[in-house]
């Protein structure tokens, strides 16, 4: 039997938001008192009104938003397929905040899983940082991140696209972010802010994650779900 699993962050005023982003912003619009007055019989609507960074909530970065080349496609250019596929998640919980994850140790969480990692797979990174700190300010700096190794780790697994429980996949210590790096020289993007990846770590599922369709943006905003089998 088939079951979603919501891998999204509620989105909401106070979120956290990556140090230098957009703070989200929300507020009522119009409300059922004012537009009951345009009707008869009783219809009447509201509506919520918001401003976001288009890399603030789950979301996954465009080319364009880590590599300056002028050619690097934004969010409304990039394939579709990257969003959506056969996915594992790996258990790296274990790891400090401020540390660096590297290869030996995805290969280890690799073969914890008992799953097989095959080409142009979707993988997603379970630090436990979501389940400990939502909501918090730790969120934004108490997480570990990928190191080079386990940057290139990625690119040689074949990865087709990658995301993590955290603000970003690089460790928030780090001034260079090989990761990111590493996704501008290959190509290759990733979710960052992804939530409840304890309900599929160790297990193979059909990730979904796409973003809104903003023109011209560096990232795109996102409700990603794992479909299941159970």
């Amino acid at each position: 039997m088939a079951r979603l699993i919501d891998l999204s962050i509620d989105i909401f005023e106070g979120m956290n938001v990556y140090p230098g982003h957009l703070k989200t912003v929300t507020f009522q619009h119009v409300t059922h008192e004012e537009t009951a007055l345009r009707f008869e019989g009783g219809f009447s609507f509201q509506t919520w009104g918001f401003m976001m960074n288009d890399n603030g909530p789950t979301h996954v970065d465009s080319f364009s938003h880590f590599n300056p080349d002028p050619n690097a496609l934004t969010i409304d250019q990039m394939p579709l397929d990257l969003f959506y596929g056969d996915a594992i998640c790996l258990d790296v919980s274990k790891f400090a905040p401020e540390t660096d994850i590297e290869a030996s140790d995805l290969d280890e969480a690799l073969a914890n899983s008992g799953q097989e990692l095959r080409r142009g797979d979707i993988v997603l990174f379970y630090t436990g940082t979501f389940n400990r700190l939502k909501d918090t300010p730790q969120y934004l700096t108490d997480f570990p991140g990928l190191g080079a190794s386990a940057s290139q780790w990625i690119v040689d697994k074949g990865v087709k696209t990658f995301g993590i429980d955290t603000p970003t996949p690089d460790n928030p210590i780090s001034k260079t972010y090989p990761c990111h790096m590493m996704c501008r020289a290959n190509s290759i993007t990733h979710y960052e802010n992804l939530a409840n990846l304890d309900q599929v770590a160790n297990k193979r599922f059909t990730f979904i994650g796409l973003p809104l369709k903003v023109r011209g943006a560096h990232g795109g905003p996102t409700r990603a779900v794992a479909l299941v089998e159970d």
